[in-house]
């Protein structure tokens, strides 16, 4: 404490020197302080991207929209950020059409995807209220920006952990947010969001771990007698259209949707094995046995002895150089699958007996 200082009111005058070295922005409220009460009264949206490395479709973009009421997220990939609109106009007619309610207001940053004119026009055709957030505010739209967080946490553990290419990262993202959509959340009471959207409490006897190995059923229709009556994939997620899993096939590189599958989720994919190795092992142990020999004899034909010196080209043409070869005497090799074992060849007949 100090002695003579005299007592001074309060000012109440703005002091632009003092803002411009200290401004701050202002606190933001910890809660909302209202809540829809009903579904599709309040939709969020946001766009999350672009993301690296491109999926092997293409896609750079996660769209993704929340129900309020529910929290259930719907989620779409896209390559451009142009698309944001189609995608909105498919969930509308959706939600729309199952829940029998319409869309009251949409709650999207100000990003140029969600501020065209042709958005705007249909919103306003529509009646749907339309609420931005403040420029270099996200907070205000929370409820996706924290979805997004969630999920690519998520995506990056999967494939983090289960050593899955970048590339994948869309299916990665779909079954996080399936798995989301059935699991309690603190907004919602006593219900999941699927429940709270449906009214239908949900089943997760079907779920697997994600990218573990699975063993698919090869229809008899597919295979012969003796052919394997299953092959190995991995598991993707489920089908939308059916009650089947959705595999991947690592060496045929194809999606295949089967119900006939047999999981081993504490096993993962072996990427060291690639599937040139793999027809490389048919070719040398196999019924192809007999055609990799040939090739090497054939290949030895070709080959030219380093006694002898080349002929120069003379008038004579194709005449002289077929004398020349047919007088030499060929030098072959033994086949690859013969290399372990010992031939008679230099050997005297008391040395064979």
């Amino acid at each position: 404490m100090v002695h003579g200082l005299p007592k001074l009111p309060a000012s109440d005058i703005v002091c632009a020197d003092c803002l411009k070295g200290k401004q701050h922005r202002e606190s933001l409220p910890k809660r909302s302080t209202w809540r829809a009460s009903e579904k599709l009264e309040l939709v969020h949206a946001d766009l999350c991207g672009p993301i690296t490395p491109t999926s092997n479709s293409h896609k750079r973009y996660l769209l993704c929209f929340i129900d309020d009421f529910s929290r259930k997220t719907w989620s779409y990939l896209l390559t451009e950020k142009s698309e944001a609109f189609t995608s909105f106009k498919y969930l509308k007619s959706y939600m729309e059409k199952e829940t029998g309610l319409s869309i009251k207001c949409l709650r999207t940053d100000r990003g140029g995807e969600f501020t065209s004119g042709e958005f705007n026009d249909f919103c306003r055709k529509n009646g749907i209220k339309r609420q931005f957030t403040t420029a270099y505010t996200p907070q205000q739209n929370g409820v996706t920006e924290r979805k997004n967080r969630t999920v690519m946490n998520m995506v990056r553990c999967m494939l983090s952990e289960k050593r899955i290419p970048k590339t994948f990262w869309p299916e990665a993202a779909n079954w996080a947010i399936y798995v989301l959509n059935r699991c309690p959340t603190l907004v919602v009471k006593d219900a999941t969001p699927q429940e709270a959207w449906s009214g239908v409490k949900p089943s997760v006897e079907h779920l697997k771990v994600f990218w573990c190995v699975c063993h698919i059923h090869v229809p008899d229709v597919r295979r012969t007698k003796l052919e394997d009556k299953s092959f190995s994939c991995v598991f993707l997620g489920v089908s939308e259209e059916s009650k089947d899993y959705k595999l991947y096939d690592p060496v045929g590189k194809k999606i295949l949707i089967s119900r006939d599958v047999v999981f081993e989720e504490n096993k993962s994919w072996e990427w060291d094995r690639s599937y040139n190795d793999q027809v490389l092992v048919d070719l040398e142990w196999g019924e192809n046995e007999e055609q990799l020999s040939d090739v090497e004899e054939s290949e030895s034909d070709v080959e030219v002895n380093d006694d002898v010196e080349p002929s120069p080209t003379s008038t004579e043409g194709p005449s002289s150089q077929s004398s020349l070869s047919s007088n030499e005497e060929r030098n072959r090799r033994s086949p690859v699958w013969m290399q372990d074992y010992v031939s008679g060849e230099g050997l005297s007949e008391e040395t064979m007996m």
